[in-house]
């Protein structure tokens, strides 16, 4: 994509029509994209260097000690003996893991491993097993705090405090994950699903433990920040010392030296492999972005895009939707969110969009990816640990995720739902009114046989009325 933007920036004044450019001397392009502050220096690179790398080295020392089994202990306290226990498990694991790690992949990769063979045990068929952590797991890059590097992103593209930004995400994130939820119980029921074995549980004192690993850093963290009033990363900072002393121990309460060179050698090389990732992928966007502001193309896709829907909100949401889509199957979602809103982001915010809700549509469709084929990369790692067709597995993912196509039009519909530090009960209100329509249809397309059924297309109606009204 960076390669195509930039033969376009260096040979788009012989492209015909409105979309060619004025020639651009080489040592102009080249200048501004190197040494300016419109390239590879812009405002997403610093913005990466001194937030988003913190918040990445946070996640690596958490994920190198005993953090990732103390989620899926709580995650096996909470849910493990409900009807279809592996399953909800797997949500519960999947949004605390998320919330750190940032990335769909290392979710279902790492959560995963646990989740699917004990939901494949319990009776769940493969296809089942493997959409539900590929659903969950997705959910990961739109749980506050982290957002895989997207909230740190907002807050410089919108000027947004950080906190402002969790606060508005939190939410619709949560409702998401309640969606799931209760899609995995209308399979339980349909399928007689039921929970964990005592065997399969863990004990209260091994829950309570290794949950401290995970409950100690992020106190730190939410306290530093909140409460005291620090800065996001000098609060993370704080985190990252508290989950580093706590590398020297383990759920056996043993202090062992040996074992914890081995863990920050495992925190190390996990930070510097996830902060080198979203650094190209930043460095990369960021060189579109500056062939956009100086061609002008951005300028012309937005005119496009008005023009196109006439001015009208919900076409150009449609419109903003497909080029997400179709971006995010090509570039990762934090690259595929910043390019869709530099270009669709002046008109959505034209027709009448805060900027946070135009930010966060956007966000959320550039998500898509990881479960709509014919890119889906969750879903193609989940099958293929549940040795499933990955087809199978994805319409299994797309009807138990339809919160992922829903909510962000939600959003629009009903604005208060990302508002619940200013207004708590009408963001409460706006929760109970989206997730009622989402869970009513995920219930259409799980409990119900015929797509056609007169059942099914009176959930469906009855679904819209929740999701639009008010």
């Amino acid at each position: 994509m960076t390669a195509i933007a930039l033969l376009y920036a260096a040979f788009g004044q012989h492209v015909p029509g409105e979309f060619g450019h004025a020639p651009l001397p080489p040592a102009s392009l080249m200048g501004t994209m190197t040494l300016a502050e419109g390239g590879i220096f812009g405002q997403l690179t610093g913005v990466s260097v001194g937030v988003v790398a913190i918040f990445v080295i946070l996640g690596a020392v958490l994920n190198a000690g005993e953090a990732g089994q103390g989620f899926m202990n709580l995650a096996a306290a909470v849910a493990g003996r409900l009807r279809g226990g592996a399953g909800k498990v797997s949500v519960i694991a999947s949004a605390l893991f998320g919330s750190i790690s940032g990335s769909a992949s290392a979710n279902v990769a790492s959560t995963g491993a646990v989740t699917i063979p004990a939901m494949i045990r319990m009776g769940y068929p493969r296809r089942i097993a493997a959409g539900v952590e590929a659903v969950a797991s997705s959910g990961g890059q739109i749980m506050p705090p982290l957002m895989g590097a997207g909230a740190f992103v907002m807050v410089e593209l919108t000027g947004t405090p950080y906190t402002q930004i969790i606060t508005a995400a939190l939410l619709p994130a949560l409702l998401y994950f309640a969606v799931v939820w209760f899609g995995i119980d209308a399979y339980a029921r349909r399928l007689d699903l039921g929970g964990l074995p005592p065997e399969q549980q863990p004990a209260p004192k091994e829950v309570l433990v290794t949950s401290a690993f995970f409950m100690v850093p992020f106190a730190v963290l939410l306290g530093a920040m909140f409460w005291i009033g620090y800065t996001p990363q000098y609060s993370a900072a704080l985190a990252i010392i508290a989950g580093t002393v706590l590398l020297l121990t383990g759920a056996d309460m043993r202090l062992d030296l040996r074992r914890a060179a081995a863990r920050a050698e495992v925190a190390l090389i996990g930070a510097a492999r996830q902060v080198s990732l979203i650094a190209a992928i930043i460095l990369c966007a960021s060189i579109i972005i500056g062939v956009l502001a100086m061609t002008g193309l951005g300028v012309k896709i937005t005119s496009l895009i008005l023009s196109a829907s006439n001015g009208y909100l919900w076409p150009s949401l449609l419109l903003t939707a497909l080029a997400c889509l179709v971006l995010g199957m090509e570039v990762p979602t934090t690259a595929a969110y910043v390019i869709c809103v530099s270009v669709a982001g002046p008109a959505l915010t034209a027709l009448g969009l805060e900027p946070l809700q135009a930010h966060l549509f956007v966000f959320w469709f550039a998500l898509l990816s990881t479960i709509t084929p014919p890119v889906c990369g969750a879903v193609f790692i989940a099958a293929g640990m549940a040795q499933e067709n990955w087809l199978r597995v994805a319409m299994t993912a797309m009807a138990l995720g339809i919160g992922l196509y829903l909510i962000p039009l939600g959003m629009i519909a009903r604005p208060d739902l990302i508002r619940l530090a200013q207004a708590p009960g009408s963001a409460l209100l706006s929760a109970a009114f989206v997730g009622g329509g989402c869970v009513i249809i995920s219930y259409a397309l799980i409990g119900l046989r015929g797509w056609l059924s007169t059942a099914a297309g009176l959930a469906l109606g009855l679904a819209l009325i929740f999701l639009m009204a008010g």
